[in-house]
């Protein structure tokens, strides 16, 4: 009996070869659909329609062509119960022995900008799916391909032969990663469908879908995790919001670093430089030019950046290229290098160059976290709140100056682990703390920090990302120096709060929204 295979493939690349491979060193006969047999026609290889072997036209526009017993009668007969090959047999139904399908490019066609609901909708795949599933159900008598990578590996395992622990390991494997491909693909459809959705989901009020739907493909392997002894790899879309120009494999904690520096960063317009420790950012800066930024961004902290991560809005010229390349950093980011610039981080062959393909505004709606038995999910955290809606809730009206100290240290604070106190002068970060169990050690941290620095916090404001609880903590930066604060509100002893300010001649500020990270 002929040996079948079913070919019907939207990627057609080494199709060709795998096939003329299939009939003249394996003996199968050709199965085909569409397009797929039309080039198997034109490149001189026997094929049969799926069409004349199934006796019904492809139909409907092609939306139902394999659909059909004699295909999955063909793929899910189980070899080794005879009342299965006699009821093949009575049917008419020949066994197919190996499938090779990948599916409509679904994911491929949403990603297009501007793409249309209707064209999204034509571009689901139903018969490739059915035929994947059903064949690698049956993989213990069918090989089943979705990936033209494993063309190579497929051939090598027949020529080992029916029966063989290659063949029958290979054609496990090949059902797993099935399997992996059609849930991947439906969770891409799902996930389109609810962007789309007109009303908002009535199980989540919160307008997140009642079923989460996500699955990411493995983009690498890293090295280890947070710590050695801990296994890690990356998923999902990464590497296509970012593109590495030099420097050693990106670790765990690198990309967790880089996507805190670029969410960071997205918040400031004009020139800014911002460094970052695990993290937290230790120094950030806004200024007419890179140059002057780094200075102010570097004075806050001349220790933790070494290590660090630094990340710029603009262009990084050759100017402040000299300058970082003296200090040692594990990964730069820009939306551009120029040529000067990578010539000198070139000397230091293991620094990580990145370039924010899409600039620096990252896009994430969502973010998703671990936790004991499940995940959550949240908005991210994109707005500063609405400044118009801004309180002054002291006897002192900041000055035009405070108030713009103010937002920008309103804008590092919601980057910085709570509880944070961020104290700042101008565009400029004086003492950051961060990641403390009470907010006033977080602010003796950044007072302690800025006088390591030698900066003077006399004239400065203080940014608090949450409420202050007690008065002690206004009072500490009151005693720092501190003429403004800017902060949540909503404490049941606000008053005491707004007290001490008044007794001390502070200005502050309540803004309404809170901004913990955790």
């Amino acid at each position: 009996m002929a040996k079948l295979a079913l070919l019907s493939v939207s990627d057609k690349q080494g199709l060709v070869e795998f096939a003329a491979a299939l009939v003249r060193t394996h003996g199968y006969t050709l199965l085909s659909t569409g397009g797929t047999a039309k080039l198997l026609a034109e490149k001189g290889l026997p094929v049969t329609e799926v069409g004349k072997h199934t006796g019904f036209p492809e139909i409907m526009e092609g939306r139902v062509k394999t659909l059909h017993p004699k295909i999955h009668g063909g793929l899910l007969c189980r070899r080794d119960k005879a009342d299965h090959l006699a009821q093949a047999q009575q049917n008419g139904i020949e066994l197919i022995d190996l499938v090779v399908v990948n599916l409509y490019p679904f994911e491929q066609t949403v990603a297009k900008p501007h793409v249309k609901f209707e064209e999204a909708i034509e571009n689901i795949d139903i018969g490739g799916p059915s035929m994947l599933r059903s064949a690698a159900k049956n993989h213990g008598s069918v090989t089943v391909v979705c990936d033209p990578a494993d063309y190579t590996g497929v051939l090598a395992a027949l020529t080992a032969g029916e029966g063989s622990e290659e063949l029958s390991g290979l054609r496990r494997e090949l059902a797993l990663k099935v399997f992996q491909r059609t849930a991947s693909y439906d969770a891409a459809i799902a996930k389109y469908l609810e962007a789309q959705a007109v009303e908002p989901d009535l199980e989540a009020l919160s307008g997140l879908p009642s079923t989460l739907s996500r699955s990411w493909k493995k983009a690498q392997n890293l090295r280890y995790g947070e710590n050695p002894h801990q296994r890690a790899a990356l998923y999902g879309t990464f590497h296509d919001h970012y593109e590495q120009l030099q420097g050693k494999e990106l670790s765990y904690n690198n990309i967790l670093d880089i996507t805190s520096a670029t969410y960071l960063i997205g918040e400031f317009e004009r020139p800014t430089v911002a460094i970052l420790k695990h993290t937290n950012p230790c120094g950030v800066a806004s200024a007419d030019t890179l140059l002057a930024a780094w200075d102010k961004a570097y004075a806050t902290d001349r220790q933790a950046p070494f290590g660090g991560i630094i990340i710029v809005n603009n262009t990084l010229e050759g100017d402040l290229a000299k300058v970082i390349a003296e200090i040692f950093t594990e990964v730069i980011i820009a939306p551009r290098f120029s040529d000067e610039a990578l010539a000198i981080f070139a000397k230091k062959k293991n620094l990580r160059l990145m370039i924010a393909k899409e600039g620096m505004g990252a896009d994430a709606l969502q973010e998703i976290r671990s936790v004991v038995g499940g995940v959550l999910v949240q908005d991210r955290d994109r707005t500063l709140g609405n400044a118009r809606e801004f309180k002054v809730v002291t006897k002192r009206e900041p000055t035009t100056e405070e108030w713009a100290a103010m937002m920008f240290g309103w804008k590092v604070g919601k980057h910085v682990k709570s509880n944070s106190i961020v104290y700042c002068r101008g565009e400029q970060t004086l003492g950051v703390g961060a990641g403390q169990m009470a907010r006033v050690d977080s602010s003796h941290i950044a007072v302690w920090k800025a006088g390591e620095a030698k900066l003077d916090l006399h004239g400065s404001v203080v940014a608090s990302e949450a409420l202050f609880p007690f008065a002690d903590g206004l009072i500490a930066a009151a005693d720092a120096g501190a003429t403004c604060a800017i902060q949540p509100g909503g404490s049941v002893r606000d008053a005491e709060v707004i007290a001490a300010a008044d007794e001390r001649g502070m200005a502050m500020v309540f803004t309404g929204s809170r901004h913990f990270k955790h």
